[in-house]
């Protein structure tokens, strides 16, 4: 059964890595006492073990050890072996192209859907979805595919900001940009703010945290959805 907690973020404004949901990951890892931390995305460019060293202090809180895929030879027997596994934010084309050039886009998929706890933010987050092509991302790497870990049956926009209407920012807002992409794509998006996340059991998919979230489908007005909603429908 599916196990899975998929945040907007990693990090709300004035608080620490991860702050708002070490109650909820508590509970999450709570039979793990080692989780597999996936840094592939790389933010700002830092150095795998960088990111890893960046991320063991929150999960020390909740009394974790977080060791590296980088750290491991086989990278497929590492998840397959993996009591937790963890996939932080950064580049989502930079991570997908890892997951692919180290064979492990099949094996983390099939590894998570088979009960696997895991917990994915913003670029780890967008690999939850069918495709990445609703990132936020540059493409600075080319990656053989846009197709992802299929986890949930639409796809995400993290980071989803509303327009400002007091700006005098004349450029695309997150929701021109969705409705480009369904001009080609039939999947519906759903815009994630920060502070929210969908925790998945089993086939059920539910919007946690204070937020409501914004639903696009194509041709179709896109509607707000309330904490605490059941998304399992959306298809």
């Amino acid at each position: 059964m599916k196990n899975i907690l998929i945040a907007s973020t990693s990090t709300l404004a004035n608080q620490n890595y991860l702050e708002y949901l070490l109650p909820e990951l508590q509970l999450h890892f709570q039979n793990c006492k080692t989780i597999l931390f996936i840094p592939y995305a790389r933010p700002g460019g830092i150095s795998h073990e960088e990111y890893t060293g960046m991320i063991r202090p929150a999960f020390a809180k909740i009394n974790k050890k977080v060791i590296g895929i980088h750290e491991f030879e086989n990278a497929p027997q590492a998840i397959k072996n993996a009591e937790g596994i963890f996939t932080g934010g950064g580049n989502t084309f930079v991570l997908v192209s890892q997951l692919y050039k180290n064979n492990v886009m099949e094996v983390l998929s099939e590894t998570i859907k088979n009960g696997t706890p895991y917990l994915g933010t913003s670029a780890g987050s967008n690999i939850c979805g069918l495709t990445m092509q609703t990132t936020n991302d540059m493409p600075i790497v080319y990656p053989p595919s846009f197709k992802t870990l299929g986890l949930i049956p639409f796809n995400l926009n993290p980071h989803y900001l509303d327009p400002d209407t007091s700006s005098s920012h004349m450029g695309e807002t997150r929701e021109t940009r969705i409705k480009e992409f369904h001009a080609y794509n039939s999947v519906p998006v759903l815009g994630l703010r920060e502070g929210s996340w969908l925790e998945v059991k089993g086939d059920v998919i539910t919007l946690k945290g204070p937020l409501t979230a914004r639903l696009f489908s194509q041709n179709q007005i896109p509607t707000e959805l309330e904490t605490e909603t059941n998304l399992s429908y959306i298809k």
